[in-house]
Protein backbone atom coordinates (compact mmCIF):
# COMPACT_ATOMS: atom_id res chain seq x y z
CA UNK A 1 0.00 0.00 0.00
CA UNK A 2 1.04 3.74 -0.43
CA UNK A 3 0.71 4.98 2.38
CA UNK A 4 0.83 8.34 2.18
CA UNK A 5 -1.55 8.75 -0.67
CA UNK A 6 -3.87 6.22 0.38
CA UNK A 7 -4.60 7.11 3.91
CA UNK A 8 -5.13 10.91 2.41
CA UNK A 9 -7.43 9.47 -0.04
CA UNK A 10 -9.11 7.73 2.22
CA UNK A 11 -9.85 10.62 4.60
CA UNK A 12 -10.74 13.21 1.86
CA UNK A 13 -13.63 10.42 0.65
CA UNK A 14 -14.92 9.49 4.46
CA UNK A 15 -14.70 13.22 4.64
CA UNK A 16 -17.63 13.13 1.37
CA UNK A 17 -19.45 10.44 3.27
CA UNK A 18 -18.01 7.87 1.46
CA UNK A 19 -19.30 4.80 3.65
CA UNK A 20 -16.83 2.28 2.20
CA UNK A 21 -13.70 5.01 2.90
CA UNK A 22 -14.99 4.96 6.40
CA UNK A 23 -15.17 1.21 6.61
CA UNK A 24 -11.98 0.96 5.39
CA UNK A 25 -10.33 3.40 7.93
CA UNK A 26 -12.57 1.55 11.15
CA UNK A 27 -10.75 -1.93 9.63
CA UNK A 28 -7.58 -0.14 9.39
CA UNK A 29 -7.99 0.70 13.24
CA UNK A 30 -9.44 -2.46 14.11
CA UNK A 31 -6.11 -4.89 12.63
CA UNK A 32 -3.64 -2.09 14.39
CA UNK A 33 -2.63 -1.55 10.54
CA UNK A 34 1.28 -0.01 10.27
CA UNK A 35 -0.52 2.49 8.42
CA UNK A 36 -2.73 3.87 11.86
CA UNK A 37 -0.51 6.51 13.22
CA UNK A 38 -0.66 8.23 9.52
CA UNK A 39 -4.44 7.78 9.69
CA UNK A 40 -4.47 9.17 13.68
CA UNK A 41 -2.34 12.32 12.30
CA UNK A 42 -5.04 12.79 9.24
CA UNK A 43 -7.77 12.95 11.26
CA UNK A 44 -6.70 15.08 13.91
CA UNK A 45 -8.16 17.95 12.50
CA UNK A 46 -11.71 16.56 13.00
CA UNK A 47 -10.95 15.39 16.57
CA UNK A 48 -13.45 16.41 19.34
CA UNK A 49 -16.18 17.71 16.72
CA UNK A 50 -18.84 14.98 17.48
CA UNK A 51 -21.05 14.56 20.62
CA UNK A 52 -20.52 10.74 22.01
CA UNK A 53 -23.18 9.08 23.62
CA UNK A 54 -22.70 5.77 25.19
CA UNK A 55 -25.51 3.11 26.20
CA UNK A 56 -25.03 0.07 28.16
CA UNK A 57 -27.32 -2.32 30.27
CA UNK A 58 -27.52 -6.20 30.65
CA UNK A 59 -28.65 -8.26 27.80
CA UNK A 60 -32.33 -7.83 26.95
CA UNK A 61 -32.86 -4.47 28.35
CA UNK A 62 -33.78 -3.08 24.56
CA UNK A 63 -30.19 -1.29 23.70
CA UNK A 64 -30.07 -1.94 20.18
CA UNK A 65 -34.19 -0.84 19.88
CA UNK A 66 -33.43 2.14 21.53
CA UNK A 67 -30.50 3.13 19.65
CA UNK A 68 -32.39 2.53 16.61
CA UNK A 69 -35.01 4.95 17.84
CA UNK A 70 -32.42 7.18 18.38
CA UNK A 71 -30.71 7.46 15.23
CA UNK A 72 -34.45 8.11 13.98
CA UNK A 73 -35.01 10.86 16.38
CA UNK A 74 -31.86 12.54 15.80
CA UNK A 75 -31.94 12.51 12.17
CA UNK A 76 -35.42 14.14 12.25
CA UNK A 77 -33.36 17.09 13.39
CA UNK A 78 -31.15 16.43 10.76
CA UNK A 79 -28.21 15.49 12.69
CA UNK A 80 -25.26 12.95 10.55
CA UNK A 81 -25.22 9.52 12.93
CA UNK A 82 -22.84 7.11 13.53
CA UNK A 83 -23.17 3.36 15.43
CA UNK A 84 -20.50 1.80 17.37
CA UNK A 85 -22.03 -1.16 17.90
CA UNK A 86 -19.81 -3.18 20.26
CA UNK A 87 -21.17 -7.26 19.77
CA UNK A 88 -19.69 -10.02 21.34
CA UNK A 89 -16.59 -12.51 19.64
CA UNK A 90 -17.80 -15.31 18.16
CA UNK A 91 -16.04 -18.21 20.02
CA UNK A 92 -15.31 -20.09 16.63
CA UNK A 93 -14.26 -17.24 14.38
CA UNK A 94 -13.96 -13.91 16.35
CA UNK A 95 -16.01 -11.67 14.35
CA UNK A 96 -18.76 -10.17 15.69
CA UNK A 97 -22.09 -11.77 16.01
CA UNK A 98 -24.77 -9.07 13.92
CA UNK A 99 -27.09 -8.72 16.29
CA UNK A 100 -27.58 -5.07 16.03
CA UNK A 101 -26.82 -4.89 12.29
CA UNK A 102 -30.04 -7.03 11.93
CA UNK A 103 -32.15 -4.47 14.59
CA UNK A 104 -31.14 -1.48 12.65
CA UNK A 105 -32.19 -1.88 9.03
CA UNK A 106 -34.26 1.12 8.85
CA UNK A 107 -31.62 2.92 8.38
CA UNK A 108 -29.30 0.68 5.93
CA UNK A 109 -30.21 2.80 3.30
CA UNK A 110 -30.03 6.37 5.03
CA UNK A 111 -26.37 8.29 3.55
CA UNK A 112 -26.40 10.27 6.88
CA UNK A 113 -25.95 7.58 9.12
CA UNK A 114 -22.66 4.38 9.65
CA UNK A 115 -23.62 1.68 11.62
CA UNK A 116 -20.42 -0.18 12.53
CA UNK A 117 -20.08 -3.71 14.25
CA UNK A 118 -17.44 -4.05 16.20
CA UNK A 119 -15.90 -7.65 17.65
CA UNK A 120 -15.27 -6.81 21.30
CA UNK A 121 -11.99 -9.80 20.83
CA UNK A 122 -12.33 -10.54 24.33
CA UNK A 123 -11.46 -7.13 25.34
CA UNK A 124 -13.10 -6.72 28.91
CA UNK A 125 -15.49 -3.54 29.79
CA UNK A 126 -17.81 -3.68 27.26
CA UNK A 127 -16.13 -2.05 24.55
CA UNK A 128 -13.73 -3.29 21.79
CA UNK A 129 -10.17 -2.38 22.15
CA UNK A 130 -10.22 -0.20 19.30
CA UNK A 131 -13.32 1.84 19.80
CA UNK A 132 -11.24 5.37 20.89
CA UNK A 133 -10.12 5.47 17.45
CA UNK A 134 -13.02 4.25 15.79
CA UNK A 135 -14.92 7.24 16.94
CA UNK A 136 -12.18 9.61 15.54
CA UNK A 137 -12.99 7.81 12.44
CA UNK A 138 -15.97 8.90 12.50
CA UNK A 139 -16.12 12.42 13.88
CA UNK A 140 -13.51 12.60 10.67
CA UNK A 141 -16.36 11.28 8.42
CA UNK A 142 -18.52 14.35 9.35
CA UNK A 143 -21.11 12.58 11.93
CA UNK A 144 -22.04 15.29 14.45
CA UNK A 145 -23.28 12.48 17.17
CA UNK A 146 -21.49 9.04 17.71
CA UNK A 147 -23.49 6.26 19.62
CA UNK A 148 -21.79 3.50 21.10
CA UNK A 149 -23.64 0.52 22.67
CA UNK A 150 -21.80 -1.55 24.85
CA UNK A 151 -21.59 -5.83 24.65
CA UNK A 152 -24.26 -5.74 27.44
CA UNK A 153 -23.00 -8.85 29.26
CA UNK A 154 -22.70 -8.19 33.08
CA UNK A 155 -22.31 -5.18 35.73
CA UNK A 156 -18.72 -4.59 34.91
CA UNK A 157 -19.76 -2.72 31.74
CA UNK A 158 -18.33 0.92 32.99
CA UNK A 159 -15.73 1.88 30.33
CA UNK A 160 -18.07 3.57 27.80
CA UNK A 161 -18.50 6.53 30.53
CA UNK A 162 -14.44 7.23 30.24
CA UNK A 163 -15.10 7.34 25.87
CA UNK A 164 -18.90 8.84 25.80
CA UNK A 165 -20.09 12.41 26.79
CA UNK A 166 -23.57 11.57 28.10
CA UNK A 167 -23.94 7.86 29.17
CA UNK A 168 -27.03 6.30 29.12
CA UNK A 169 -27.50 3.40 31.61
CA UNK A 170 -30.57 1.06 30.45
CA UNK A 171 -32.72 -1.32 33.04
CA UNK A 172 -35.67 -3.32 32.71
CA UNK A 173 -38.68 -4.43 34.94
CA UNK A 174 -38.40 -8.31 35.08
CA UNK A 175 -34.31 -8.37 35.09
CA UNK A 176 -33.76 -8.92 38.50
CA UNK A 177 -33.15 -6.57 41.61
CA UNK A 178 -32.92 -3.11 40.04
CA UNK A 179 -30.44 -2.25 43.17
CA UNK A 180 -28.30 -4.99 41.71
CA UNK A 181 -27.96 -2.83 38.29
CA UNK A 182 -26.47 -0.12 39.90
CA UNK A 183 -23.58 -1.89 42.16
CA UNK A 184 -20.37 -2.34 40.56
CA UNK A 185 -19.48 1.39 39.30
CA UNK A 186 -22.78 1.18 37.19
CA UNK A 187 -24.27 3.91 39.71
CA UNK A 188 -21.12 5.65 39.59
CA UNK A 189 -20.84 6.28 35.62
CA UNK A 190 -24.99 6.86 34.46
CA UNK A 191 -25.57 10.44 33.74
CA UNK A 192 -29.16 9.43 32.47
CA UNK A 193 -31.19 6.10 33.64
CA UNK A 194 -33.93 4.94 30.88
CA UNK A 195 -36.20 2.40 32.50
CA UNK A 196 -37.56 0.82 29.25
CA UNK A 197 -40.35 -1.50 28.37
CA UNK A 198 -41.71 0.88 31.09
CA UNK A 199 -45.60 -0.76 29.76
CA UNK A 200 -44.37 -3.98 31.63
CA UNK A 201 -45.42 -4.90 35.33
CA UNK A 202 -42.38 -3.98 37.71
CA UNK A 203 -41.22 -0.65 35.93
CA UNK A 204 -42.69 1.44 38.71
CA UNK A 205 -40.72 -0.44 41.29
CA UNK A 206 -37.72 -0.15 39.00
CA UNK A 207 -38.29 3.45 38.32
CA UNK A 208 -38.15 4.58 42.31
CA UNK A 209 -35.32 2.03 43.42
CA UNK A 210 -33.17 3.73 40.65
CA UNK A 211 -34.64 7.20 42.51
CA UNK A 212 -33.97 5.91 45.84
CA UNK A 213 -30.57 4.73 45.02
CA UNK A 214 -29.89 8.04 43.47
CA UNK A 215 -31.09 9.87 46.66
CA UNK A 216 -28.57 8.07 48.94
CA UNK A 217 -24.93 9.24 46.56
CA UNK A 218 -22.67 11.50 47.73
CA UNK A 219 -22.47 14.62 45.34
CA UNK A 220 -21.24 18.22 45.85
CA UNK A 221 -23.69 21.40 45.37
CA UNK A 222 -23.89 21.86 41.96
CA UNK A 223 -22.93 18.08 40.51
CA UNK A 224 -24.98 16.72 37.69
CA UNK A 225 -27.98 14.56 39.59
CA UNK A 226 -28.69 11.68 37.06
CA UNK A 227 -31.94 11.73 35.22
CA UNK A 228 -34.01 8.63 35.40
CA UNK A 229 -37.10 8.40 32.96
CA UNK A 230 -39.08 5.89 31.66
CA UNK A 231 -39.32 4.53 27.53
CA UNK A 232 -40.87 1.66 25.66
CA UNK A 233 -38.70 1.78 22.37
CA UNK A 234 -40.21 -0.89 20.64
CA UNK A 235 -43.19 1.87 19.63
CA UNK A 236 -40.70 5.19 20.32
CA UNK A 237 -41.80 5.91 23.20
CA UNK A 238 -39.98 8.40 25.84
CA UNK A 239 -37.65 9.23 23.07
CA UNK A 240 -38.32 12.68 22.96
CA UNK A 241 -37.68 13.16 26.55
CA UNK A 242 -34.39 11.19 26.04
CA UNK A 243 -32.81 13.28 23.84
CA UNK A 244 -34.28 16.47 25.94
CA UNK A 245 -32.24 14.63 28.99
CA UNK A 246 -29.42 14.05 26.31
CA UNK A 247 -29.48 17.77 25.72
CA UNK A 248 -29.98 19.08 29.04
CA UNK A 249 -26.59 17.24 30.41
CA UNK A 250 -24.61 19.07 27.19
CA UNK A 251 -25.61 22.31 28.59
CA UNK A 252 -24.33 21.51 32.20
CA UNK A 253 -21.25 19.69 30.78
CA UNK A 254 -20.39 23.16 28.73
CA UNK A 255 -21.46 25.19 31.51
CA UNK A 256 -19.28 23.53 34.22
CA UNK A 257 -16.18 22.98 32.03
CA UNK A 258 -17.31 19.28 32.28
CA UNK A 259 -17.10 18.69 29.05
CA UNK A 260 -13.49 19.87 28.43
CA UNK A 261 -12.42 17.56 31.00
CA UNK A 262 -14.26 14.27 30.49
CA UNK A 263 -12.44 15.06 26.84
CA UNK A 264 -9.03 15.58 28.00
CA UNK A 265 -9.33 12.61 30.52
CA UNK A 266 -10.40 10.71 26.88
CA UNK A 267 -7.46 11.64 25.51
CA UNK A 268 -5.14 10.87 28.34
CA UNK A 269 -6.55 6.90 28.36
CA UNK A 270 -6.21 6.55 24.36
CA UNK A 271 -2.31 7.79 25.12
CA UNK A 272 -2.02 5.41 27.76
CA UNK A 273 -3.62 2.86 25.82
CA UNK A 274 -1.13 3.35 22.85
CA UNK A 275 1.98 3.51 24.94
CA UNK A 276 0.92 0.22 26.80
CA UNK A 277 0.12 -1.64 23.53
CA UNK A 278 3.35 -0.47 22.19
CA UNK A 279 5.27 -1.55 25.07
CA UNK A 280 3.78 -5.37 25.09
CA UNK A 281 4.61 -5.36 21.82
CA UNK A 282 8.32 -4.25 22.58
CA UNK A 283 8.42 -6.82 25.43
CA UNK A 284 6.84 -9.66 22.87
CA UNK A 285 9.41 -9.60 20.65
CA UNK A 286 11.72 -9.83 23.53
CA UNK A 287 10.27 -13.38 23.92
CA UNK A 288 12.30 -14.33 20.78
CA UNK A 289 15.34 -13.37 21.72
CA UNK A 290 17.56 -13.84 24.73
CA UNK A 291 17.18 -10.81 27.25
CA UNK A 292 13.58 -11.54 28.22
CA UNK A 293 14.19 -16.06 29.11
CA UNK A 294 17.66 -14.60 30.34
CA UNK A 295 16.35 -12.58 33.09
CA UNK A 296 13.18 -14.61 33.76
CA UNK A 297 15.81 -18.02 34.11
CA UNK A 298 17.86 -15.88 36.57
CA UNK A 299 14.75 -14.66 38.90
CA UNK A 300 13.56 -18.86 38.66
CA UNK A 301 16.76 -19.23 39.63
CA UNK A 302 16.71 -17.07 42.73
CA UNK A 303 19.96 -15.00 41.36
CA UNK A 304 17.64 -11.54 40.69
CA UNK A 305 14.74 -10.35 42.36
CA UNK A 306 11.48 -9.72 39.35
CA UNK A 307 11.85 -6.32 40.16
CA UNK A 308 15.10 -5.80 39.19
CA UNK A 309 14.60 -7.63 36.54
CA UNK A 310 11.64 -5.41 35.20
CA UNK A 311 14.20 -2.41 35.59
CA UNK A 312 16.68 -3.97 34.02
CA UNK A 313 14.04 -5.31 31.00
CA UNK A 314 12.76 -1.43 30.61
CA UNK A 315 16.28 -0.01 30.62
CA UNK A 316 16.42 -2.41 27.43
CA UNK A 317 13.48 -1.40 26.07
CA UNK A 318 14.86 2.34 26.27
CA UNK A 319 17.79 1.34 24.72
CA UNK A 320 15.96 -0.20 21.80
CA UNK A 321 13.79 2.56 21.61
CA UNK A 322 16.91 5.16 20.89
Amino acid sequence: MRRGRDVAALVRAARDGDPRAVARLISLVEDADPALPEVAAALTDHAGTAQVIGLTGSPGVGKSTTTNELVRALRARGRRVGVLAVDPSSPFTGGAILGDRVRMQDHATDAGVYIRSMSSRGHLGGLAAATPQAVRVLEGAGCDVVLVETVGVGQAEVEVASLADTTLVLLAPGMGDAIQAVKAGILEIADIFVVNKADRDGADATYRDIQGSIALGERQPGDWRPTVLRSVASRAEGVDDILAAIDKHHDWLVEHGELARRREARAAAEIEGIALATLRSRISSLRDGTALPKLASAVAGGELDPYTAARNLLDGLEVQGT
